[in-house]
């Protein structure tokens, strides 16, 4: 029987995009939805890096757009009372997410790369390492792991009939979306994270590789490797630890990596990715590269043994930055004066693409498990239809909680809690309320509260966490007033509470000693009437506690008269402010020096970072930040303020 093995004809261009969206939240933002961004690249993978995500916030408009397949990673530690940075997520543009023989879509996806996020099981090759240790790496959210399988396929003819047969190789592809983190010179607890970070990645890509397995890694390593990669480095740039690490795993330093991008543009200069925010830096293209596509590993040619044969030179097309995504681009009106003028939308990085050649679909698979679909805050909210049928417990809490009042043709309607109670009037005589002894203020309330008391049981049950309240009495609608200890505060209603103004319809006079009464009263004093009234302390042949006697402030009228003296006051006042904040701007525009470069005022700023001149404030030339040869650019100019800044 004599087999023949030939590779499947069905060949598609892929490409790979790398960005640091520096909040995806924002990116999404800008776009106007998730689908609009991811469809501005027009890429089979997409790595995003620094979505500064929770995993409580992942919600479907963020992680979920028709025709992608997501994976994300989030932070799950508060280092140093951070919370929602860092994070990584890979979009995979897929036709379908079942039986697809597409190679975007991996075969196999795992959040970390140490095993234990997802797996709990450690990966081969990181036995020297604790436990401890891995856990801690892959808890700041900084990396997603897929298995693209072997971006090839092949189909083997067996006699007369020919039967497709899907040969599992061993060169399958690992594509790493890595966010490395960053470390201050003078931060050691950082250096040592980000040492321990990239001596376990090395490992698992060595491992990886001695397997037989192509490795893929594109993001933000936050390592420019070398000066030309650098717009300001100096004669010992090269010799930090990191960029001797980086350039170590590069096949020109004897490792077993290219860097794609330097492979294909070896000689270019200024070409930048990322540029600092709080400077300007953008408008002299004033910064480094440190977003990367590297890779390791044969081509998938069956001679791939051959001399002259590599991944890059047969399947890597072509690989750049995408710098129109920068923030700020040459031709615009907008300059850096100390900031923008206009509030520029992106991030401070731009994308980097590769796309590649003679890729083949792989065998027939599904979405991993990984994928942002299956996750439950994203599950329960896109597949659950009685979410949408279901009255939201939060509103239902709020309704039943009210408490108002309503009132027509002389019927009274209190309502508590949603639970209506309604007395009529006609038995009350509302002309001798002191002394009439069939109806007074006191019954009324009584009549109220003991209806309320009768539904207390099912009000219990339908609403538990309904706050407890007080009743204040005033001549404006009152309000729920939560007890002590609560933060929540219930929602206005249309319908007005009790005010002592209703009981008093049918006598214009008393309604307005009782309005005048209400709204002079403090609401202390409104409250400790309110609760003497339901208590039934006041009796109905006691004469001060009869709404005829209310008027508790009888200055009011002198009060009123006053008032057009008290606003002539007022407006004075607010010209002498404001003559005085005048002055007092004049006097810092006088004390703010000029640079000596352009002969313009400069822009204070205030020292944020720990240390010892911690708040002290300086001056700074309001250019942005570019090359020393550049005459337009900052012109470096510096002075300290005069005193440090006063903090408590």
């Amino acid at each position: 029987m004599q087999q023949t093995p030939t590779r499947l004809s069905m060949e598609n261009p892929i490409k790979i995009v790398s960005y640091n969206v520096n909040g995806l939240r924002q990116r999404v933002s800008q776009f106007g939805s998730l689908s609009n961004l991811l469809n501005t690249f027009d890429a089979d993978i997409i790595c995003f890096q620094e979505t500064k995500l929770r995993r409580q916030e992942l919600t479907s408009d963020l992680v979920i757009a028709d025709g992608y397949e997501s994976f994300v990673s989030c932070t799950r530690t508060n280092n140093k009372g951070r919370i929602g940075y860092s994070g990584v997520a890979t979009f995979c543009r897929v036709k379908s997410a079942f039986l697809s023989t597409e190679v975007a879509l991996p075969v196999a996806a795992e959040e970390g790369f140490s095993g234990f996020i997802d797996r709990c099981r450690r990966k081969e090759g990181l036995e020297e390492f604790e436990k401890d240790e891995l856990v801690k790496i892959d808890s700041e959210g900084r990396c997603v792991v897929t298995d693209h399988d072997h971006f090839g396929a092949f189909k083997v003819c067996v006699s007369d009939f020919e039967m497709e047969l899907m040969l599992i190789i061993l060169f399958s592809t690992v594509l790493f979306n890595l966010y490395g983190p960053r470390a201050a010179h003078d931060d050691t607890e950082r250096i040592e994270f980000k040492m321990k970070f990239c001596k376990i990645l090395q490992k698992r890509w060595e491992n990886l590789l001695h397997e037989g397995r192509r490795v893929f890694v594109v993001g933000d390593l936050n390592i420019a490797p070398t000066a030309m990669d650098r717009c300001d480095a100096d004669p010992d740039f090269e010799k930090n630890e990191f960029r001797r690490w980086f350039r170590s795993m590069l096949v020109l330093s004897g490792g077993l990596f290219v860097d794609v991008f330097r492979a294909k543009h070896p000689d270019r200069r200024e070409a930048y990715t990322c540029w600092s925010s709080s400077t300007g830096a953008e408008q002299f293209n004033f910064g480094s590269r440190i977003d990367h596509i590297l890779c390791a590993g044969p081509c998938l040619h069956q001679e791939h043994n051959l001399q002259g044969h590599s991944f890059l030179s047969c399947h890597v097309k072509e690989c750049d930055i995408l710098t129109e995504y920068k923030r700020w681009k040459p031709g615009d009106t907008t300059r850096w004066k100390g900031g923008w003028g206009i509030k520029l939308e992106g991030s401070d990085h731009a994308p980097v693409y590769m796309s590649l050649e003679e890729i083949h679909d792989i065998p027939r698979h599904n979405t991993p498990p990984l994928s942002a679909r299956y996750l439950p805050m994203i599950h329960g909210v896109q597949q659950t239809l009685v979410t949408f049928l279901t009255k939201r417990q939060g509103a239902t809490q709020i309704q039943s909680s009210r408490i108002s009042s309503s009132f027509s043709d002389g019927d009274a309607t209190v309502k508590a809690c949603s639970k209506s109670m309604k007395r009529s009037f006609n038995e009350c005589s509302i002309s001798h309320p002191s002394t009439s002894p069939s109806c007074s203020l006191t019954e009324v309330f009584d009549s109220a509260i003991s209806k309320r008391d009768e539904n207390s049981k099912d009000l219990t049950d339908e609403n538990q966490g309904c706050p407890d309240t007080k009743m204040i009495l005033q001549s404006q609608p009152t309000k729920l007033v939560p007890a002590e200890g609560t933060k929540k505060k219930p929602r206005k209603s249309r319908c007005s509470q009790l005010s002592l103004r209703s009981f008093f319809q049918k006598s214009p006079s008393l309604g307005t000693d009782a309005e005048n009464s209400s709204t002079n009263a403090s609401p202390s004093q409104a409250e400790s009437n309110t609760s003497s009234y339901l208590n039934g302390s006041h009796a109905p042949g006691n004469k001060s506690s009869s709404p005829k006697h209310c008027q508790l402030n009888p200055n009011a009228g002198s009060q009123d008269h006053d008032k057009g003296n008290d606003g002539s006051i007022e407006r004075e006042k607010t010209n002498v402010a404001l003559l005085e904040w005048k002055r007092i701007q004049q006097l810092m525009k006088n004390s703010i020096p000029v640079c000596k470069g352009h002969k313009e005022p400069c822009v204070a700023r205030i020292v944020k970072k720990p240390g010892p001149s911690f708040g002290r404030r300086f001056f700074v030339c309001s250019r942005a930040e570019g090359p020393v040869s550049n005459p337009e650019a900052n012109c470096g100019y510096f002075k300290w303020a005069s005193s440090k800044s006063q903090h408590k």
